[in-house]
């Protein structure tokens, strides 16, 4: 079961880098629009590239801090969503509001994991 959720989130990691990478590559040709598609694509990929580094993390502390910059990822995804909502620099902002969701799931998801992972390795010391 725990290895059935874990690939769960994997396979949730990388679609929601591909979805990113897609509206990524329907934002507008511009400076506004360069700039965000840059940082959504770097933001958004990374924290699918990420997760496979911290399945192989050297020790709970090493994997706490690969997810931590999991979290950190995902929270600046979610502000570059925000701004492609607010600016509006995509055709239909609306289309991007169960991207913003999924955004604060994982980011739900990877906080309660960190807090998880922090008191199991102060309760071994």
């Amino acid at each position: 079961m725990e290895q059935n959720r874990k690939f769960d989130l994997e396979d949730r990691l990388i679609k929601f880098a591909i979805r990113m990478m897609e509206i990524s590559e329907k934002l507008p040709n511009n400076k506004a629009g360069n700039h965000i598609s840059g940082q959504l694509v770097r933001s958004g990929s990374s924290p699918a590239l990420n997760y496979g580094e911290a399945q192989a993390a050297e020790s709970k502390v090493d994997f706490a801090h690969k997810m931590k910059i999991i979290l950190k990822e995902l929270r600046e995804t979610r502000i570059c969503l925000k701004i492609i909502i607010l600016k509006p620099l995509f055709a239909n902002p609306l289309e991007l509001e169960p991207d913003l969701k999924e955004c604060s799931e994982l980011i739900s998801i990877f906080s309660k994991s960190i807090k998880t992972v922090e008191s199991n390795i102060l309760s071994k010391k």
